[in-house]
């Protein structure tokens, strides 16, 4: 079997498994919420950052509200997400770019997404992803670890394995790729403890263990 026959059989057993549906596992009302939401996700889990976010969002109901915060009271309502003094920071001047330059609106170009603070392709390539519905590949650490399993990149560097990928899986499974790969990364091929046995994509995984 050809690498392109392989990763077209993962692909069809991804969507087979998990469905295709494109959706995030970030709560959000708003484009910007989805923004900001990712930029806390960075080196936490989606459930701890849903349980801060609505009141977040309750207290700092608009994108020039947040702009406007003070960094140490920002902080308190974060407190429990790692790294919170950095990504109040970075959320303050986020939100001061995008009122300011952008008119309070989510820039589409991901030259614009990462001009701002705490924005890097990652997150731009959710925004892009979800919100505008252009084809992107989100590099999180699920999509680098079982992507290199299954023989899609030999690549480490997050940018380098996005490129790998852009290359070899169908544009159409962008977004769902990485929607996939999480589900699976968080309960089958989870990093600490691989359950290859029971994979459905074991036959098609040169990185499985026997």
């Amino acid at each position: 079997m050809t690498k392109k026959e392989r990763v077209k059989k993962v692909m069809e057993l991804l969507d087979r498994e998990y469905g295709t549906e494109t959706r995030t596992y970030l709560y959000y009302d708003k484009p910007w919420q989805l923004l900001i939401a990712t930029i806390l996700s960075a080196q936490c889990t989606d459930a701890r950052v849903n349980m801060v976010t609505p009141g977040l969002f309750q207290k700092y109901p608009t994108i020039h509200d947040l702009a406007c915060a003070k960094q140490e009271e920002l902080e308190e309502v974060i407190h429990s997400i790692g790294f919170y003094h950095a990504k109040a920071k970075n959320i303050i001047a986020c939100c001061k770019r995008l009122r300011d330059v952008y008119d309070s609106k989510l820039p589409r170009e991901i030259e614009d997404l990462t001009s701002l603070a705490g924005v890097g392709r990652k997150t731009a390539n959710v925004i892009r992803g979800n919100i505008y519905g252009d084809p992107s590949i989100v590099v999180d650490t699920h999509v680098k670890r079982i992507s290199l399993k299954l023989g899609f990149t030999k690549e480490t560097d997050p940018v380098k394995v996005e490129y790998d990928l852009m290359k070899v899986i169908p544009k159409d499974h962008w977004i769902l790729y990485n929607l996939h790969v999480i589900t699976l990364g968080r309960t089958i091929c989870i990093a600490r403890r691989p359950n290859c046995q029971d994979c459905f994509l074991r036959d098609y995984c040169p990185g499985k263990k026997s």
